[in-house]
């Protein structure tokens, strides 16, 4: 009879143990699809501006038109992205062209003292900081999520129940990962 009373005990103990995993796990997943949620919202307005700007640079520098396209690319690329790892790569080469856009943007004095160019200027580099904060808070609760999917007794709970691995949010940016070269002989 004891035999069978510390048999119902292990039995309750380890489904308690399961099922606080489980649900830690659970938690910890939904973090990271709210965080996602809120970098999504984020992108969709970045997204949002960047025709306007577009528009407003091609006003003034309308033969500059592969700079365009590129940025056109670009963006049509990010806004078909269908995880954290595709987005990453995709909003770094969207960065970059928006890069060579404010390149040419700074070769003519009119259209930066237009107001409707530095408003929008303004409000995509406000929604660069949303995009950092809510990257900072996405990777944040994926790291969460990952460690709890890879510590005892996640590991163990987490196969059965199919609980899949998130990506980082990271952006790349492939001339963020080059020195940057200083001369001073000229």
């Amino acid at each position: 009879m004891i035999a069978v009373i510390v048999i119902v005990v292990i039995v309750i103990v380890l489904a308690v143990i399961v099922a606080a995993t489980y649900n830690g796990l659970v938690q910890a997943r939904n973090r990271c699809d709210e965080a996602w949620s809120s970098i999504d919202v984020v992108l969709k307005r970045r997204h949002d501006l960047i025709p306007n700007l577009v528009e407003t640079v091609k006003g003034y520098a309308s033969h500059e038109s592969e700079a365009f396209e590129k940025v056109s690319n670009a963006r049509a690329a990010a806004m078909s992205a269908k995880n954290a790892g595709e987005s990453g790569v995709a909003e770094g080469f969207l960065s970059q062209a928006l890069g060579g856009l404010f390149a040419i943007a700074e070769a003519y004095p009119q259209l930066r003292a237009v107001e409707s160019f530095t408003q929008l200027q303004a409000e995509l580099s406000n929604t660069e900081d949303q995009i950092a904060g809510a990257r900072r808070l996405y990777n944040g609760n994926v790291q969460t999520y990952l460690t709890k999917m890879q510590q005892f007794p996640g590991a163990l709970v987490a196969g059965p129940f199919n609980f899949e691995t998130r990506d980082l949010f990271e952006l790349d940016v492939p001339s963020d990962r080059e020195p940057v070269k200083v001369d001073f002989s000229a």
